[in-house]
């Protein structure tokens, strides 16, 4: 029996932990193989081009992989008007175990019409942009809809979440834990704002977390 096939779309500006995240979960699996893809094969930069990865497939050597993790940066914007990719998305869909996102991986799926009409999650700051494409935005960590075959995941770090949740559906929650376990995840995080909900701390000078984090955005920009 072949392994799974799961593939992890890489494009320019894609935030590095979107996918690497989901990757170190699944590739713990000895029946999952995993394989960046992208347009062509290649190096292709994170969205501050500070680091590179491979991809080693493209869209159109994986046109039915049983699981899709597409995931997020400022990068997706140009995705939701390329019909290229679209189109695989909607026909790689047709097929899959489970086609799923990390952060604004999402407004791809919505762009392609996956998400009409149902609840949908991605980083925080984006869900306008979301809803304007068909979906229901809502501040969950991790969205399932598996009469669909569809998951989304919420900002950056979810997408480790949404993979462990991944593993217990393709395989069984003991190896979702062994895999948990493997890469030790085991979340303590020295502050309370890793969402909306619990941020609101001021950060020094009386400056609010969001502020800053807006002023950090515009500078990487």
């Amino acid at each position: 029996m072949s392994n799974l096939q799961v593939v992890i779309p890489l494009f320019p500006k894609f935030t590095a932990l979107d996918g690497i995240g989901p990757y170190e979960v699944l590739q713990r699996i000895p029946t999952i193989d995993v394989t960046f893809i992208g347009h062509q094969r290649g190096e292709i930069r994170s969205e501050n081009g500070f680091l590179g990865i491979t991809a080693d497939g493209t869209f159109d050597d994986f046109p039915t992989p049983d699981v899709i993790v597409f995931p997020g940066g400022v990068g997706t914007r140009p995705l939701a008007t390329d019909e290229k990719v679209l189109d695989w998305v909607r026909h790689a869909h047709a097929t899959s175990t489970f086609t799923t996102s990390v952060c604004t991986g999402s407004i791809v799926l919505a762009a392609a019409g996956l998400l009409d009409g149902l609840t949908a999650t991605t980083h925080w700051s984006c869900y306008p942009e979301l809803e304007t494409r068909g979906a229901l935005p809502v501040p969950e960590r991790v969205v399932e809809h598996l009469d669909r075959r569809i998951i989304t995941a919420a900002g950056v770090s979810s997408g480790i979440d949404m993979a462990l949740r991944l593993v217990e559906l393709l395989v069984d929650r003991t190896a979702a834990e062994a895999a948990q376990l493997m890469i030790e995840y085991d979340p303590q995080p020295p502050f309370a704002c890793g969402s909306m909900a619990t941020t609101t701390a001021m950060a020094d000078g009386g400056t609010s977390v969001i502020e800053r984090v807006i002023e950090y955005a515009q500078l990487r920009q």
